[in-house]
This record gives structure tokens, C-alpha cells and sequence, in this order.
């Protein structure tokens, strides 16, 4: 399950979980959309995958218990603020490569 992480891992924007501007990679790095296009280039600066939007977990119950009453979003902020310099030499080569194929 998803743990719709609170906030942007670079810059600390709160992303909350019926955010549309929260943006993740497969092992849920959490970036804010402007973060993900203008600092990351769409390049996880923890794995070198690509980024999705998140998706919006429901907030009612709509059916069987899968809503965030049950479910809730993490609370774990993780703030690590990447290093734009060191990020643009490892992400020059990776950025190219389309993200289905890294």
C-alpha cells in the first residue's frame, strides 16, 4: 500500500493525500510535480527511474474499507533536498534513456 508521503523529499512542499501535484517513482520518492519537471527532469535522484502521478486514495468509504479513515497517509516526512549540481551530472545521461526503458 502506497504511503502517500506528506510532503515534496526536495523542497518540502506539503503534498497531502488529495494532492494532484504529488509526483512518485516505483519505490514511492515523493517529489511535487514542479520539483519532478524543473530540478529532477524527471529522473529520481534516489533511483534513477521515472516519476508518476500519485494516485488519490479515496477519502470516503466507498467500498470495502479502502478509503484514508482505514488507511491513513504517513505521517514520516522525509526531507532531503538534492544537490542540484551533483543531481544535473548524474541525471545527464540517464535523462535521455525514456523512463520504461531505464
Amino acid at each position: 500500500m502506497l504511503e502517500l508521503r506528506p510532503t515534496c523529499e526536495h523542497c518540502n512542499r506539503a503534498l497531502p493525500p488529495e494532492s494532484a501535484e504529488a509526483w512518485i517513482c516505483s519505490y514511492e520518492c515523493t517529489f511535487c510535480g514542479d520539483c519532478v519537471e524543473n530540478v529532477l527532469w524527471n529522473v529520481c535522484p534516489n533511483c534513477g527511474g521515472g516519476f508518476m502521478p500519485r494516485p488519490v486514495r479515496p477519502s470516503k468509504n466507498l467500498k470495502g474499507d479502502n478509503y484514508l479513515g482505514k488507511d491513513p497517509a504517513s505521517v514520516k516526512f522525509k526531507h532531503r533536498p538534492v544537490d542540484p549540481v551533483a543531481h544535473a551530472k548524474f541525471a545527464a545521461p540517464v535523462k535521455t534513456i525514456p523512463p520504461e526503458r531505464r
